[in-house]
């Protein structure tokens, strides 16, 4: 470790130090973390400004270091910052201590190209107040998000009004007087609708703008930045420098984006290949489109060549019939192989169909990596939440700890949803006060705007996870204290479902797998279906619900492909409750010739593989649910597929009552009702049954009272016990019972794999009348 002294540069008010990426939340925030050595080289203190000098000079608000950073030669800066230097991370700045002069007059314009601004200045003016700026910087707008530790000074400099409902950044154009200069009460501040090209293009999409991927976003800078920034490294080591980077995962978790943001970090020219814009109508058109591409990135090297949606323009040729799409993967493959030397240029190509790619492609010497990228998880999701809120006025109960929790497989495209969402309803709130014959929004109006708690709770209701959006039939509302009289078989579930997927450190500090799949067996009406909804919404995952018939196909080979296709997209939004009822009629005993043996036998060899295959499930569950258990194969009971077999009986006396006083909790009972005193006459009824029975009884009341009716008595209920039964019988009790002793017997005894059975033997057998042989079965 280099001294700190090591760091000082020949002039005495200045450091050297090594450029690293900010934390996400500090972004557009305009600070520079550095070390206690650089304050006391350059004699300031926090909150003092310096000058960060790059490839251009820019100027930031000094700040202490991260805890980790103390002993290191680094100073912290954002994306937005990075760009305005002009430097990269990994690279070297100088900071020197700076004077920071009142501006009098200061124009911004906007730095997006779709973006037109309208309003008063004096919002803008807030959002800046005191905050050094440079004509030529990059600059963005932030919301009320306090950062704590900060001294008093900056705290009061970042804790300012919002000025819209989303970050907007703004380039700098002038500022009078020249130089670093910060706005203050008497600075005239200007407002160019238009946008302006910004100087340099690099900020507009940096490592800041993509959350949830930070080992992503490592491995993609050791394949693409060392290659462009120094060559030299792999001419010494006597290798090829890697050629190409694959991207895949489900749409939305932002590849497209990371690609724009390494090309910016990495100072390299970006060219961008879209499928359809490639493709020509005439003989050989799309090839000399392709390889014009190539030639022009070669020349402006270093450079990236991003190939959006490659499965558009790279199909494997053994599937596609036309000639043109063999002769452009062809061509692809032509120029990924080099047979021009290609000196600092580096393929990237996205996509969210890997297996539709030509296979050719995807060997090393052409795309060399191949990275994943998945659906974030609690972390990641929190991350990607404050970038879209950066610049919100949120308001003072917006958690978005509780709000990255709620949003389990939610990509990066789904949260800017939600938070736009959440913008919406921020606005459909101040509507009544909008005149909408007046273009100008009054600046009063504008202070009292904020994005609150209520306005993400209601976006939620109307914004789902883009990977559910097929398979997704409902979000359970089902809690826990809504399911009565099976205490058992809730803590069951409790501790086999929603503590692994709640607490899965736990079961990994002791060694343990968590229960891979449950089988919910009993009479019907029990509750077998509510459990299932309710473990999904007490453990926080997302619920697939599937029918068996919606999973059986006529087609050879389709019902397996579903069966393949509900997994898939379970793993890809994990956490995840996969629910099959009646799953008897879809995985019934093979060679038990209740069904049509070809198709069920193939299904049930697909869900045995899938639920114990080579590709392990990751906080997915699988529970069924039926009141035949004795028909489903034997092999699905054994630990490792499901591993716990979950009897749902008829409730005893506490729980029917429990379940009377939860469908009565909106019925007005009158004072003479003894829900006891009915559950006690109910044996052996189901909570299908009781609910029943309290509907019959409010029926009984509406008959008696007609519309004057403001009470349900227990002459009511009376009535409605004479006219009810329980659909268990005590003969179906007394066998249910003898079943839970059965079933586990039965997955031991799964039949070998030589076994046939008796009827298949005899119908192998050829008729006396037909004139082939009459072989004598092996005994």
């Amino acid at each position: 470790m280099a001294d700190a002294a090591t760091a000082i540069a020949s002039d005495e008010n200045t450091v050297r130090l090594q450029v690293a990426a900010a934390r996400q939340e500090e972004s557009g925030q305009g600070f520079a973390r550095l070390p206690r050595s650089a304050f006391q080289a350059l004699g300031i203190t926090e909150g003092d400004v310096v000058e960060v000098r790059g490839k251009r000079t820019t100027a930031a608000i000094a700040m202490s270091a991260y805890d980790e950073d103390q002993a290191l030669d680094v100073v912290r800066l954002d994306g937005l910052q990075r760009g305005n230097a002009e430097v990269g991370s990994g690279e070297h700045v100088v900071i020197a201590a700076a004077q920071s002069r009142p501006a009098t007059r200061v124009v911004f314009a906007p730095a997006q190209r779709e973006m037109r601004l309208h309003g008063p200045t004096q919002a803008l003016q807030r959002n800046f107040f005191r905050k050094p700026l440079v004509a030529g910087d990059l600059v963005a707008t932030t919301g009320q998000q306090p950062v704590q530790n900060m001294p008093p000074q900056v705290q009061r400099m970042i804790n300012t009004p919002a000025y819209a409902l989303t970050q907007i950044r703004l380039s700098v154009v002038s500022t009078s007087p020249k130089g670093i200069v910060h706005i203050d009460e008497n600075t005239e501040v200007e407002l160019r609708p238009e946008f302006e090209e910004p100087r340099d293009a690099r900020a507009a999409v940096n490592y800041d703008d993509v959350g949830g991927i930070g080992e992503t976003i490592q491995q993609l800078r050791e394949m693409v930045e060392l290659p462009l920034r120094y060559p030299e490294l792999f001419t010494r080591l006597g290798v090829d420098p890697p050629k190409g980077v694959l991207l895949h995962g489900p749409p939305g978790t932002g590849k497209t984006r990371l690609a724009q943001a390494v090309a910016n970090e990495s100072d390299a020219e970006f060219f961008t290949i879209n499928g359809p814009e490639i493709m020509g109508s005439g003989y050989g058109e799309s090839e000399k489109r392709l390889r014009e591409v190539f030639e022009e990135a070669t020349r402006a090297a270093p450079a990236i060549v991003f190939i959006d949606e490659i499965d558009s323009i790279a199909p494997k040729r053994s599937q596609v019939s036309g000639e043109a799409e063999k002769r452009l993967v062809a061509q692809l493959l032509t120029l990924m192989d080099g047979l021009e030397a290609r000196a600092n240029l580096v393929v990237i190509a996205a996509t969210n169909r890997p297996d539709a790619i030509d296979e050719a492609l995807r060997r090393p010497g052409r795309f060399d990596r191949e990275i994943v990228i998945g659906v974030p998880d609690e972390n990641g999701r929190r991350e990607i939440l404050a970038i879209h809120t950066r610049g919100m006025p949120l308001g003072d109960k917006v958690d978005l700890k509780e709000l990255a929790k709620a949003t389990y497989g939610f990509v990066g495209a789904d949260i800017a949803a939600l938070a736009r969402e959440a913008a919406i309803e921020a606005v459909r709130r101040i509507m009544p006060k909008l005149d909408l014959d007046e273009r100008v929004i009054p600046p009063e109006v504008l202070e009292e705007l904020y994005v609150g708690r209520e306005d993400f709770l209601e976006a939620l209701k109307r914004v789902q996870p883009s990977a559910m959006r097929e398979v997704m039939v409902q979000v359970p509302d089902i809690a826990w204290e809504d399911i009565g009289g099976v205490t058992e078989a809730i803590d069951k579930l409790k501790e086999g479902v929603e503590l692994p997927l709640k607490n899965p450190d736990a079961f990994r500090r002791l060694g343990i797998r968590p229960a891979k799949g449950f089988l919910l067996y009993g009479p019907p009406g029990t509750g077998k279906t509510l459990l299932a909804k309710a473990v999904a919404k007490e453990s926080e995952a997302n619920f697939i619900s599937m029918k068996s018939s919606d999973l059986l196909s006529k087609w050879y080979g389709e019902s397996e492909q579903q069966i393949a296709r509900m997994f898939a997209r379970a793993r890809s939004v994990a956490p995840c409750v996969v629910f099959i009822d009646e799953i008897d009629s879809l995985v019934p005993a093979r060679g038990s010739g209740t069904a049509e043996p070809q198709v069920t036998g193939r299904v049930v060899n697909t869900i045995l593989a899938e639920m114990d295959g080579l590709e392990e499930l990751q906080s997915v569950v699988v529970i069924g649910a039926t009141n035949r258990p004795t028909l489903v194969d034997p092999a699905l009971l054994r630990p490792g597929r499901f591993d716990e077999l979950v009897y749902v009986g008829t409730p005893d006396k506490p729980g029917r009552e429990q379940i009377l006083r939860i469908h009565t909790q909106n019925m007005p009972l009158a004072s003479d009702v003894d829900l006891g005193a009915v559950a006690s006459k109910t044996e052996r009824f189901t909570g299908a049954d009781l609910e029943d029975v309290v509907r019959r009884a409010g029926l009984n009341a509406l008959r008696r009272l007609g519309d004057e009716v403001d009470e349900v008595s227990a002459a009511d209920f009376e009535e409605a016990l004479e006219d009810s039964r329980a659909t268990v019988t005590a003969k179906m009790e007394d066998e249910y019972k003898k079943m839970r002793g059965e079933l586990k017997k039965r997955a031991a005894e799964i039949q070998p794999i030589g076994f046939i059975h008796e009827g298949m033997v005899e119908s192998t057998r050829p008729k006396k009348h037909e004139s082939a042989p009459v072989e004598t079965p092996i005994e």
